[in-house]
């Protein structure tokens, strides 16, 4: 059971991706990065409590590794290096810069996109994972016209923005990279909130006019009709089209692809079969804002005398001059061969429209949710435990019974186990594990209060077992031992073994 590393777990999609892997039991470790007002472990928490919320269900926790892609090691500690070169072979390298123009070559987006994607392949090949998953965009086209292959990446085509040189770079950079077993590439296309409620948390593409139009009605008045007329030229001529794609799409079809390995080591092009039109998105744009009078010239109009409003909007969203034409046509046989059970969602005038209503009631931002306390911290309870056993030698002799609490405050971990004793834990769950115990935060902290046995746990459903090799007894004996603050069980138990043999104490996994 060896663990996926992700990095980029805290962006839109990677929220996505962490609630379809965990749903689809791939074991999951992801690299977040503090911020001054939480840890990593808070920040995850986060969006984990979103998920359980929406689903109304506990969910398994992932394993959460502080650290940041633009350091070298992605900035963790020897024991997080131990541990990823321990339980992970796979790496999902998801976590990137959108910025469209740098500043320099130290700069955004050449930080995330390039050195990133260097120093993830530069752990990679120190930890040992072979098998790498990779997000670049169906943009590294650039400035291509015509049908462009899943199988094409470099064919001479000039990039429209930094954005996309640094993409193509990367994507280079991980294709060159000698030492893997496998390499799958992901090419989405504009990604967009989710098809069914338009929840998001970034703004970029589609949302770009739209915040900024929003800004521009707010400092006008408007008509009796309660709508605002104005210029709006622009040197298009609305047949143009784009490639939205939702995001629950994006990752429902990547969690599938990821889960099944004799779908790895192809290039996936994520985008519609039916792009929307620049009339229609400049529809939306009215409709949703109540700002009317778009006018497309044809490309190669003259606009002159501009109104104030007319020149402040070219000027703010500049940016995103480049993308200002028609997208060439993206071939997607792979994916469509691979996940025909998932079609993308039609995005038409009424699902763009609840995107933007999503995105002006949260005034483009990101809603907060309040992360509570956990009643009871399970890694808490078992940071000692995993104290002791980063001091035990290496055994043959230790059982390992693996524990998968879910829920607020949960987590995962190897209970080890000697003659019978627990003696130690390690971060995360194996394939070596004699069994493992899956059950919520909940009942775990009615074990530790002496609210409920083990035993009448399992009678009441709150305890599941799978991958049993050892006697059931035997198995809810070492539950309620671990559920033993520290120093009684140690109180309870016999000395643990000396090393034998020259035996040195390990790390814990």
């Amino acid at each position: 059971m060896s663990y996926h590393l992700l990095t980029g777990a805290t962006g839109l999609l990677g929220r996505y991706l962490i609630k379809d892997l965990v749903q689809a039991d791939i074991p999951v470790a992801v690299i977040v990065r503090p911020t001054r007002r939480a840890s990593a472990r808070h920040r995850m928490e986060a969006a984990m409590q979103y998920w359980e919320e929406q689903l109304g269900k506990c969910l398994p926790r992932p394993v959460v590794l502080e650290g940041d892609i633009s350091e070298p090691d992605l900035g963790l500690d020897p024991r997080s290096l131990r541990w990823v070169s321990e339980n992970c072979d796979t790496m999902l390298h998801n976590a990137a810069s959108l910025t469209f123009y740098s500043t320099g070559p130290e700069a955004e987006p050449w930080r995330s996109n390039v050195e990133g994607t260097r120093h993830v392949l530069d752990l990679c090949r120190e930890t040992g994972i072979q098998h790498f998953h990779h997000v670049s965009t169906a943009y590294v086209c650039g400035l291509r016209t015509g049908r462009i292959l899943e199988s094409e990446l470099d064919v001479g085509q000039t990039p429209s923005n930094d954005y996309e040189r640094s993409k193509i770079q990367a994507e280079q950079m991980v294709r060159s990279a000698d030492f893997l077993k496998s390499l799958t590439v992901f090419r989405p296309a504009i990604i967009i909130g989710d098809a069914v409620n338009g929840y998001t948390t970034t703004y970029h593409g589609f949302y770009a006019p739209l915040s900024l139009i929003t800004t521009l009605v707010s400092m006008e008045h408007r008509n009796e009709t309660g709508h605002i007329y104005s210029s709006g030229r622009f040197r298009l001529e609305g047949f143009e089209t784009k490639n939205l794609v939702p995001v629950d799409w994006v990752s429902a079809v990547m969690a599938y692809v990821v889960s099944h390995p004799q779908h790895h080591g192809q290039t996936y092009h994520l985008t519609p079969r039916i792009p929307i039109t620049m009339r229609l998105f400049a529809d939306v744009m009215e409709q949703a804002t109540g700002w009317y009078g778009v006018n497309f010239l044809g490309p190669n109009a003259q606009i002159e005398n501009m109104t104030e409003q007319e020149q402040m909007f070219h000027d703010l969203i500049s940016i995103y001059n480049s993308y200002w034409r028609d997208d060439p046509t993206f071939d997607s046989t792979n994916t469509q061969t691979v996940a025909p059970h998932l079609p993308c969602p039609h995005v038409d005038r009424s699902m763009l429209l609840m995107m933007s209503e999503w995105a002006r009631s949260v005034n483009f931002g990101t809603p907060r949710v309040k992360v509570s306390e956990p009643e009871f911290d399970t890694q808490k309870h078992f940071d000692p435990l995993v104290e002791a056993g980063a001091k035990l030698p290496v055994s043959e002799k230790l059982v390992e019974i693996g524990l998968d609490v879910t829920g607020h405050g949960g987590g995962q971990w190897r209970v080890e186990v000697s003659d019978g004793l627990v003696v130690g834990a390690a971060v995360g769950l194996a394939e070596r594990c004699n069994a493992t115990l899956h059950l919520d935060a909940d009942t775990f902290a009615t074990l530790i209060e002496g609210q409920t046995s083990a035993h009448q746990a399992v009678q009441a459903g709150r305890i599941r077992v799978t991958g049993r090799q050892t006697a059931n007894d035997e198995l809810l004996d070492i539950l309620q031992q671990a559920a033993r603050p520290l120093k009684a069980r140690l109180g309870e138990q016999r000395t643990s073994p000396a090393p034998s043999d020259g035996a040195s104490p390990r790390e814990a996994g």
